[in-house]
Parts: C-alpha cells; structure tokens; sequence
C-alpha cells in the first residue's frame, strides 16, 4: 500500500556528510509525519528526526546542530542530511512514515528497510 526507498548510506570518515533520503509511494495516501530512526549494535532503535505534515520537527539530542530533517509533502519525500558525523553515529537507519490511505481512515505506520551508515577512519 505505502513503501519507503530509502538511499545514501554507505561508508563515511568522521567529521563527513551523508544525506539520506526516502520516497514514499503506493495507492493514494497522505503523511502525517514522516523521519528517521536508527539502531547501532548493540542498542535499542532511537529516534533520530522527524517532520510532521504541517512542519514540526524534533531531534534526538545527540544530533542536534549536525543532523537536518527536511520533507516535501509534495513529492511525499523526507531527507536526512548528516554532518559532523561521529563513531558514535554508526547504525542502520530506518526510514518511517505514518500515513492515512484513501481506503481507510487512520494511520498506519510504514517502515523502510534499513541503510546502513558507518563512520569509520
């Protein structure tokens, strides 16, 4: 019904940048909010970001002044750009969306697969 694309993990050297972006597609469907979890080894998967449908975003504390959320409820996308990146924000990335489909009316809520980040020197 919804799907999440997610792209741009891959392998970066501390204090680099990743941007990561998601796609949501599928039958006629609008977000209530979408972000980004991640889940290092060994920990419970966390909030990263996220962004509602009418623009209200909240950072993990960790991330805030380095990471960036941004989306367009146009195109039904969400981004994550990622600065300063540190050890510590190694993980699987998780791409989430809570959407309404036309055929029902409420949320559900939608996971992408997982993309990989590793900071590593």
């Amino acid at each position: 019904q919804v799907q999440l694309v997610e792209s741009g993990g891959g392998l970066v050297q501390p204090g680099g940048s990743l941007r990561l972006s998601c796609e949501a597609s599928g039958s006629t469907f609008s977000i209530n909010d979408m972000g980004w979890y991640r889940q290092a080894p060994g920990k419970e998967r966390e909030l990263v970001a996220s962004i509602t449908s009418d623009g209200y975003i909240n950072y993990a504390d960790s991330v805030k002044g380095r990471f960036t959320i941004s989306g367009d409820n146009a195109k039904k996308t969400v981004d994550l750009q990622m600065n300063s990146l540190k050890f510590e924000d190694t993980a699987v990335y998780y791409c989430y969306a809570r959407a309404t489909l036309a055929e029902i009316h409420y949320g559900v809520d939608y996971w992408g697969k997982g993309t990989l980040v590793t900071v590593s020197s």
